[in-house]
């Protein structure tokens, strides 16, 4: 069913539509997990070293599998690929609720990050085959709505702790949410031959001139996860507030992500990248800053809107300024940066659970602030272009 074209011919803009619901899935169930880490976190009697050893399963998950996504998609279209993962993906958000030990957890978070990978990657292999049927850029409005969908989730989450839903129900309700939509839009997406690649290295360094644009998406990158990870946390811990409140910290931030990246072109075409590659570096740096040092609701609720602002739109514009690269291809340029961007992504919130157990969460947010004065430093050495 899911190799063949639908009978009825799908138009650009129908095809746009159906591949904006698998990002809005992709974000929506990333965010539900995330608004319940801090109730996981208290159900198995976790400290934040535990939690932080815990989270290093999902991206060993996710490492572990990019050489199989790879190859899948050479075997099989990617709508296929997508179709499965959106289902993995979903089942493996409900069992982590319905996880009862550390060991539980480890192993269903291990399978999530592999789900997370085999959905995220077809996802936006079918976006870039949207894209080519347009002749303006459509990609950043799909990954706003991944941030829209991050919203949702993460607002979702709110009022489940609010109402003292339980973490299994509230996971359970996203996961069918997420396979009856799947099976609504599966349909509706767009058809890929399979293309067989030839046998090539997993993973491929950036070129010199590529490096720096690399550690811009690597400290970017880590800063964005580390509020998906910690920062109801670091409400609940710091600011010493209730539960409700400090998921209501993730979703003011997951606010000013999604305004941040909705409204980041108008900023560029007045600004230029550069300006605002440079303003999003000292957001975020003052936010995490102003959070750490003046830890009370509203200071530190202010701190995480600068934050959200500041890393919205940072890979994005790296990624435009990457593309024009005349040494390497800029398929080549851009699969380089996002690699060690993701492990910014991935690699730097857990290690926040033992910097926190050792010297408490302050102190480890004050730390990821320097990232922010880093993504600064960078962008000063970026040679001029004329973007």
């Amino acid at each position: 069913m899911i190799n063949q074209l639908s009978p009825k011919i799908r138009t650009p803009r129908q095809l746009r539509l159906a591949n904006a619901v698998f990002f809005f899935l992709s974000g929506f169930g990333y965010a539900s997990w995330a608004s319940r880490i801090p109730a996981i976190k208290h159900q198995l009697h976790l400290d934040e070293a535990q939690l932080g050893g815990i989270l290093f399963a999902m991206p060993v998950g996710l490492l572990l599998t990019l050489p199989v996504t790879g190859k899948l998609l050479s075997k099989h279209s990617s709508r296929r690929i997508m179709f499965f993962g959106s289902l993995f993906f979903a089942v493996m958000l409900a069992l982590i609720g319905f996880a009862t030990t550390v060991w539980q957890l480890v192993a269903v978070l291990f399978c999530f990050g592999v789900a997370r990978n085999l959905f995220n990657i077809s996802t936006n292999a079918q976006a870039v085959a949207v894209q080519a049927m347009y002749d303006r850029s459509i990609m950043a409005n799909f990954h706003g709505i991944w941030s829209l969908a991050g919203f949702a989730g993460a607002a979702a989450g709110y009022f489940m702790v609010y109402y003292n839903i339980a973490t299994e129900y509230h996971l359970l309700g996203a996961s069918l949410i997420l396979i009856v939509l799947t099976l609504l839009f599966i349909k509706g997406t767009i058809y890929q031959a399979p293309v067989p690649q030839p046998q090539k290295k997993l993973f491929t360094l950036p070129d010199k001139s590529l490096l720096i644009f690399s550690l811009i998406c690597f400290a970017s990158m880590a800063c964005e996860n580390t509020m998906y990870d910690w920062s109801s946390i670091y409400f609940n811990k710091v600011v010493h507030v209730p539960r409700s409140t400090a998921t209501g910290s993730f979703v003011v931030y997951m606010i000013a992500m999604t305004s941040g990246r909705f409204l980041g072109d108008a900023g560029v075409n007045r600004f230029g990248i550069k300006s605002v590659l440079r303003l999003s570096g000292i957001f975020i740096f003052c936010g995490l800053l102003m959070a750490v040092f003046l830890p009370y609701t509203i200071p530190a609720m202010v701190g995480f809107v600068l934050v959200g602002l500041g890393v919205s739109c940072i890979v994005p514009m790296v990624f435009q300024m990457a593309g024009k690269s005349t040494i390497m291809s800029s398929g080549a340029a851009l699969a380089s940066i996002s690699s060690i961007g993701y492990l910014g992504f991935l690699i730097v919130p857990p290690f926040i659970g033992f910097i926190a157990q050792a010297a408490g969460l302050q102190l480890s947010f004050g730390l990821i602030a320097l990232l922010g004065a880093l993504i600064v430093v960078l962008v000063y050495n970026i040679k001029d272009t004329d973007s």
